[in-house]
């Protein structure tokens, strides 16, 4: 019975570092926050496929948003889609050595551009540090871990 017990904790232990270690990742579903009013913007839902992390739109939170909103300011193929479901985020990867995913893209669907990005998972995984930039100009905004 003692070998039994002691084998349960084992487990529950090391799922529950493992849970831990998947917290320092980008990858799950997060709250996007609009700095100016402190409220929610939209849900996005960050994935992992070959090393490679992209993000879509779940959800818009916006007190009165429309949840068949289009993205007007969008280009391209983009142009008048609807926000969600739509890639924000795409062409993302680990950097070596670090806790940072960089390298891709991200786009604002409120001026349709597109920038630089870069992910920093802090706070132990329960924030998201995302950083767009365009040369030397950057932004960052913090989003919140919903799962």
């Amino acid at each position: 019975m003692k070998k039994i017990n002691a084998l349960a904790a084992l487990v529950l232990v090391a799922g529950g570092m493992s849970t831990a270690m998947a917290q320092m990742s980008p990858v799950g579903t997060w709250r996007s926050m609009d700095e100016k009013e402190n409220t929610p913007k939209a849900q996005v839902k960050i994935t992992e496929a070959g090393g490679i992390v992209s993000g879509k739109v779940e959800a818009l939170l916006r007190k009165g948003a429309d949840p068949n909103q289009l993205c007007t300011e969008c280009k391209d193929e983009l142009k008048d889609k609807p926000m969600v479901g739509m890639t924000l985020i795409s062409g993302v990867k680990k950097a070596e050595g670090k806790e940072v995913w960089e390298g891709g893209k991200i786009l604002d669907p409120e001026n349709g551009k597109t920038y630089t990005v870069r992910l920093t998972p802090i706070e132990d995984g329960k924030k998201l540090e995302v950083r767009g930039s365009i040369g030397p100009f950057w932004r960052t905004q913090t989003w919140v871990r919903v799962q």
